[in-house]
């Protein structure tokens, strides 16, 4: 059964009444402590004198009457004891103890400001959805999503009962875009290929080198019978030499 939900009993057993189940009741009696109410089950309610409004009374004759139609919702149940305890101040829908992480509720927008939006969800305090949180898209401000009134559908993030602060998110309900995904992917993808294809070209002086040693052996492997000690030093000038002109040709190109 919905939390507050209006109920007209037909001599309910005093088992089946739930905590803030709402009935519409007739005050039968009133004491020093309270009033008593005819909610049309087997077993009276009663409710207690801080229970009947929010500011302070003197007397429940001040507030309620004999044979008086009252709305009320129920505190506690004690079956044992035959006892129904009401109040006539409408509870809250969701109390602190009932908040989670990960809960989805419904609530409607009360205020907006530039971080973000106050949503009333039916607790003790409203909850906050920040300006990131409203949707996987950038937005400027929250009017660009909500407005005061609206009708929202949350997932609650975190919940601070020290502080009383309530997180909440619209995003967080969306599925985000795929298009967005796909790029993220396709530029990635797309960088390693490049990262690759430089690896594996060779640089200049990579070629000049192997041009040079390449060179070098052939020299050697034709000349190898003879001045083996001149032909080494000719060698290794001749290689020193395409080195330096390799490096100067490099520098200006820069």
């Amino acid at each position: 059964m919905e939390a507050n939900a209006l109920v007209t009993p037909e001599k309910m057993d005093i088992t089946q009444i739930e905590r803030k189940m709402h009935f519409t009741g007739k005050v039968i009696k009133t004491t020093l402590a309270g009033a008593v109410i005819d909610i049309g089950t087997e077993t009276p309610g009663v409710v207690h004198i801080s229970q009947i409004q929010n500011e302070p009374i003197n007397r429940v004759e001040d507030v309620v009457e004999l044979g008086q139609s009252v709305d009320v919702w129920v505190r506690r149940v004690i079956p044992k004891k035959k006892r129904i305890e009401l109040t006539m101040i409408k509870p809250l829908d969701l109390e602190w103890r009932e908040l989670s992480k990960d809960m989805v509720v419904k609530g409607k927008i009360t205020r907006l400001e530039k971080f973000g939006a106050f949503v009333d969800i039916g607790a003790e305090r409203p909850g906050l959805i920040h300006i990131s949180e409203m949707t996987h898209d950038y937005i400027k401000s929250p009017e660009d999503v909500v407005k005061t009134g609206d009708e929202v559908e949350v997932k609650i993030l975190s919940v601070n009962r020290q502080k009383k602060q309530i997180k909440l998110s619209m995003k967080a309900l969306e599925e985000p875009p795929m298009k967005a995904i796909k790029e993220t992917k396709s530029a990635k993808n797309e960088k390693e290929e490049q990262t690759e294809e430089v690896e594996v070209i060779p640089t200049a002086m990579e070629i000049a080198l192997r041009e040079a040693m390449e060179k070098s052996q052939k020299d050697l492997v034709s000349k190898s019978s003879t001045k083996s000690g001149k032909k080494s030093k000719a060698t290794s000038n001749e290689l020193e030499g395409i080195l330096n002109r390799t490096l100067q040709q490099k520098m200006r190109t820069k």
